[in-house]
């Protein structure tokens, strides 16, 4: 696990503030965590993880503060193809990789795509904000062991 920077503490409270969000302790905390995570850690794990740091803070609670952190583009939800969401907080403009096998998440950047002009229709659709590929295969770990 990575340490949350001063500097990322600071933007995310400034960045509260803009939104009119109150920052909580246990949004600071969440945040924090998802912040120093080198996975794309689940709502449960998440809770696991904070669980020394605040034995009182319920599964409830991180669930919220993740929506509510999602809404406001605070945090992303790692769009997967099972029931549970996994998140991050998106330092610069990536994608992801997800093993069929291990459910294992790697990010990896295609300035390509990031830079692609959409189509017309798209265009004509309304405003859009981000473009993010999911590719999905089995990871060399995962092969290996076949």
């Amino acid at each position: 696990m990575k340490q949350c920077s001063k500097e990322r503490l600071a933007a995310f409270d400034a960045a509260c503030r803009r939104r009119g969000l109150r920052l909580t302790p246990q949004r600071l905390e969440i945040f924090r965590t998802l912040a120093a995570a080198t996975d794309h850690p689940t709502a449960e794990q998440l809770h696991e993880r904070l669980q020394r740091k605040m034995p009182t803070l319920s599964l409830d609670t991180v669930y919220r503060t993740l929506a509510t952190l999602t809404q406001h583009e605070l945090v992303n939800k790692v769009d997967t193809v099972e029931s549970q969401a996994h998140f991050e907080v998106q330092e610069d403009s990536h994608h992801h990789l997800i093993c069929h096998q291990c459910r294992e998440i790697s990010d990896f950047a295609w300035p390509l795509i990031d830079d692609f002009q959409l189509p017309e229709e798209v265009k004509s659709w309304g405003e859009v904000n981000r473009k993010s590929v999911t590719v999905y295969g089995i990871c060399r770990k995962c092969r290996g062991k076949r």
